[in-house]
């Protein structure tokens, strides 16, 4: 049997008086409300309500965009190059219920990245890396890190710009709502072209990545009222695209640990500190050492790592 303070309807919950936020969790789309509730005749008591979006059904992949399909409205969030980002509506009066992600053209190799695989890990040596792996980035297909030169020409995304110098930028990235300060999430684009992951990075960046954390706390902070203590600065390798990069989320965004996985994350912090450890001259800590990750079955790097190694058995 319900309590008597229980809702039963929309008009009961219109009674809600709202007190503050308990918790908002990104990850799972949910939001936890403090406040109080009464029915007729009745004193006030205390109640939580948690909102949390439904998750999207399979059965309906067919209708999303179809005429009279599930998506009712979009608006346009930003476009360049292959990619645009839009927010969907699943009727007029609602708030945003998605954020969509469109790749067009998709090459396989997006298709392979957004497909379901198991996790392989590498234990990628020097010599790996200076046997497949280089050659695997040095062969990245330009127009993969087009939007990117976009961005550092000018020809995009100028509006949402924080910082810029001639060394690097910073602006939100593209997986973040840009209105949830939990959910905070930021990337700093470097111009230098060179640095291509985290294996090229020498002693003689440590100016380049000193500022970038100075420059992204201030940035968060400033703007958002999110404090160092607060940030995750990190580097991944491998990462997505081959131009070099460094995160900045809130440390209390759940959400990303799908890319702090143990072995693609690096807290910039520690890769600072390990240069600041290096000789100046001859190959860097970060060229010696062996890294270990892991990668998509379908990955194409994985078919090359597997290739090199059935030669060399």
């Amino acid at each position: 049997m319900a309590h008597p303070s229980s809702p039963q309807n929309l008009e009961d919950l219109r009674r809600f008086q709202f007190e503050r936020v308990l918790n908002e969790d990104p990850l799972t789309h949910s939001i936890a409300l403090l406040g109080s509730l009464a029915k007729d005749g009745q004193d006030r008591v205390q109640a939580i309500i948690r909102l949390e979006k439904t998750a999207l059904e399979a059965n309906n992949a067919a209708r999303y965009f179809a005429e009279d399909g599930v998506v009712q409205r979009v608006d346009l969030e930003e476009s360049t190059d292959i990619y645009t980002w839009l927010f969907g509506w699943f009727g007029e009066e609602r708030e945003r219920d998605v954020k969509i992600n469109v790749i067009c053209p998709a090459t396989e190799t997006h298709i392979r990245k957004y497909t379901k695989q198991s996790q392989v890990v590498v234990r990628e040596t020097p010599e790996l890396y200076r046997e497949v792996v280089s050659a695997y980035i040095a062969a990245f297909p330009p127009s993969r890190t087009q939007w990117v030169e976009n961005i550092l020409n000018g020809l995009s995304e100028q509006s949402k710009i924080l910082y810029s110098d001639k060394a690097f930028l910073i602006l939100p990235d593209m997986k973040w709502d840009l209105k949830t300060i939990s959910s905070l999430y930021l990337v700093a684009i470097v111009q230098d072209r060179s640095i291509r992951s985290l294996r090229d990075l020498q002693k003689s960046h440590l100016p380049l990545l000193n500022a970038i954390r100075t420059r992204a706390i201030g940035v968060a902070s400033d703007k958002w009222g999110v404090g160092e203590d607060s940030l995750r600065l990190y580097v991944h390798y491998q990462p997505s695209y081959y131009h070099f990069h460094v995160h900045v989320v809130n440390a209390n965004y759940e959400g990303g640990i799908l890319g702090m996985m143990v072995g693609q994350a690096h807290l910039l912090d520690d890769i600072i500190s390990l240069l600041e450890t290096d000789a100046s001259e001859g190959d860097g800590v970060l060229q010696r050492m062996t890294l270990t990750y892991s990668l998509g079955s379908h990955h194409a790097l994985l078919r090359e790592i597997q290739k090199h190694k059935g030669k060399s058995t």
